[in-house]
C-alpha cells in the first residue's frame, strides 16, 4: 500500500449500529446507570467522524471492554495458573515448574455445563471480548504471523458463578528479555484494557536483580500509567522459604528490587496455593504461614469481586479521557501536520511561478525582437488567460499532490506506529482532500462550536460520575426508597414543612 494512502474505510454502519444497540440492550438490564454514557459516546463518535479520527465503521464505544476484565500476567512458573485453578475451584489450566502453556488464554463463563477449548480466532472474530481484530496489530509486527492466530491464544468457557459478569485472562510466562514483538503487543493491550492486572513473581527465585527488563516492562512502565492503582503484586509461592527458614530475606530482596524499578508505595501480597499442604513441622510457623495466606488471599479474592463497580468508573474514565484527547492533543497535532503540508504547497507555488514567470521574463530579455513585436505575436488576450489559468491550476494540483505525499512519508517515518499514528493518517486523509482548502489554518471540520461540544461531553462525564455514586455510596445514610415509604422520615418531614410553610 503507498505511504500516502490509507484503505478506504469499509460502509459497515449498520453493522456497528446493531452492535451499540445490543450493547444497550444489555445495560439496560445489567446496569442502566451506564446508557447514558452510551448515549455520550455516540455524540464523541459523530464529532470525530467529522474531523477524520474515526472511520465511519469505527465506534468509541466499541473499543471499551464494557465487561470487567482481569488479566494475570508474571513470570515463568510463578503459580499463574495454580491460582487460578483455585479461584475457579477446577483445574482449568495445566500447571508444572516448566512453562507448560505458551498461549494467552481468555477464561469466560460457560452454559452447557462443561469446560471447553475454542480456538483463538473465536476471540479475533468477535467484538465483545478484548482480542478482537488482535491479528491485524499481530500482522502490522510481525508479517505473516497474522494468520497464526491459533497459537497465540485461546478461549475457554467454564460453568462457574465466579466467572459471571467477568472475563479472566492467563497470560505465558514473561520474559522482556526473550520476549516475541507480537506477544509485547498483546500484553500492552491486555494491560490497556483490564480493570485489574495481577502480576505474580516466583518465590522460589529470589534474584529479582538478573531480571531488569522484566521487572521494568511489568514494574516501572506500570507505575508511570494513571491507572497504575489496578495493578496488584503478588509473591506467589512463599512457603518455599519456610522449609529454608527466610522468608523475610525473600520478601526484603523482592522489595528492595520492585522499590527500585518504582513501586515504593502500596501492597505488595504474599501467597501460595491453599491445596498444597504445607511441610512444617513448627506449627507456630506453620499457622503464621496460614495466617498470612489466607488474609492476603481474601483482599485478593474481594478486589477481584469489586472489579465490576471499578469497570463503570473505568468507562467514563475512558470517555472523559477520550474526549480530552481530542480536544488536547489531536487536534494540536493535526493542525501542525496541516501547517506543515499548507507550507509545503504554498513553497512549491511560490517556487514553481517564480520559475515560470523568470523564464518568460528571461525569452523576452533574449529575443532580438521587441516586447511590442512579441506581444502582436501572442494569440488572443482570452487564450493567454486560459493558459495561464490552466498552468497555474495543473501547477498547484501536482503542487498539492506532491504534499500530500510528503506529509504522510512524514507521518509514518516520524510517529512511532500504533494507535497515534493511524489516527493521524485518517485525520490528515480528510485534512489534504481536494476539497480542503489550503488557507484554512483550523482542521477540517474543528470550529468553537465543535469544541463547545467536545467540553458538554467532558461535563457530561461527572453527571455519569454522579448517577453510579448514587448507586454505589450513601453518604447521608439514608435510603431513599424506605424515605419514601415513610412519612416520618426527615427528608419527608422536610418536605411537608416546605409545602406548609407559607410564601
Amino acid at each position: 500500500m503507498p505511504e500516502n494512502t490509507l484503505p478506504k474505510p469499509p460502509q459497515h454502519t449498520a453493522q456497528l449500529q446493531q452492535r451499540i444497540k445490543q450493547l444497550e440492550t444489555h445495560l439496560a438490564s445489567e446496569n442502566p446507570q451506564l446508557l447514558g454514557v452510551v448515549t455520550s459516546f455516540r455524540k464523541l463518535d459523530k464529532i470525530a467522524y467529522r474531523l477524520g479520527l474515526l472511520n465511519t465503521d469505527q465506534s468509541y464505544a466499541t473499543e471499551v471492554p464494557w465487561w470487567p476484565l482481569i488479566s494475570i500476567l508474571g513470570t515463568f512458573s510463578a503459580g499463574k495458573s495454580s491460582f487460578i485453578n483455585y479461584y475457579l475451584d477446577s483445574e482449568l489450566q495445566l500447571t508444572g515448574n516448566q512453562a507448560v502453556d505458551d498461549k494467552f488464554t481468555v477464561i469466560t463463563y460457560g452454559r452447557d455445563g462443561t469446560s471447553r477449548t475454542i480456538p483463538g480466532r473465536a476471540l479475533d472474530a468477535d467484538p465483545r471480548f478484548p482480542f478482537y481484530g488482535i491479528s491485524d496489530d499481530i500482522e502490522e509486527v510481525e508479517k505473516g504471523e497474522g494468520s497464526k492466530i491459533d497459537t497465540y491464544m485461546q478461549l475457554k468457557a467454564l460453568p462457574s458463578d465466579v466467572l459471571k459478569g467477568k472475563i479472566l485472562i492467563d497470560s505465558p510466562g514473561f520474559d522482556a528479555d526473550d520476549q516475541r514483538t507480537a506477544t509485547l503487543r498483546i500484553t500492552d493491550r491486555i494491560v490497556n484494557l483490564s480493570d485489574l492486572v495481577l502480576v505474580f513473581f516466583d518465590a522460589r527465585h529470589p534474584e529479582p536483580g538478573a531480571m531488569k527488563d522484566t521487572l521494568r516492562h511489568l514494574v516501572t512502565e506500570a507505575m508511570e500509567r494513571a491507572d497504575s492503582n489496578k495493578f496488584i503484586y503478588i509473591l506467589n509461592q512463599i512457603d518455599s522459604t519456610a522449609r529454608e527458614d527466610n522468608p523475610e530475606e525473600v520478601v526484603a530482596a523482592w522489595q528492595r528490587s520492585l522499590a527500585q524499578n518504582g513501586l515504593t508505595a502500596g501492597r505488595f501480597y504474599r501467597i501460595y496455593n491453599p491445596n498444597i499442604e504445607l511441610q512444617i513441622e513448627d506449627e507456630t510457623v506453620k499457622a503464621r504461614f496460614e495466617q498470612k495466606r489466607d488474609a492476603d488471599l481474601a483482599d485478593i479474592q474481594e478486589r477481584m469481586d469489586q472489579v465490576e463497580v471499578e469497570r463503570a468508573y473505568r468507562i467514563v474514565g475512558a470517555l472523559e479521557h477520550t474526549a480530552k484527547q481530542i480536544s488536547e492533543n489531536w487536534i494540536p497535532m493535526v493542525s501542525r501536520l496541516r501547517s506543515k503540508w499548507r507550507r509545503f504547497i504554498l513553497w512549491g507555488d511560490g517556487t514553481l511561478l517564480s520559475a515560470y514567470a523568470a523564464l518568460a521574463i528571461w525569452y523576452t530579455l533574449r529575443s532580438e525582437d521587441s516586447v511590442a513585436t512579441i506581444m502582436e505575436s501572442l494569440p488572443a488576450p482570452e487564450i493567454i488567460g486560459g493558459i495561464v489559468a490552466a498552468t497555474i491550476l495543473i501547477t498547484h494540483i501536482l503542487v498539492r499532490r506532491t504534499s500530500t505525499k510528503m506529509i504522510f512519508s512524514w507521518i509514518h517515518k516520524k510517529m512511532e506506529r500504533g494507535e497515534e499514528q493511524q489516527i493521524m493518517l485518517r485525520a490528515m486523509r480528510k485534512n489534504t482532500s481536494f476539497w480542503s482548502p489550503i488557507l484554512r489554518k483550523s482542521p477540517s471540520g474543528w470550529s468553537r462550536h465543535t469544541l463547545n461540544r467536545v467540553m458538554n461531553i467532558i461535563g457530561d462525564c461527572d453527571t455519569h460520575t454522579q448517577k453510579l455514586n448514587d448507586r454505589y455510596t450513601m453518604p447521608s445514610g439514608i435510603d431513599k426508597s424506605a424515605a419514601d415509604r415513610d412519612p416520618a422520615s426527615p427528608e419527608n418531614l422536610g418536605a411537608e414543612s416546605e409545602e406548609t410553610t407559607p410564601q
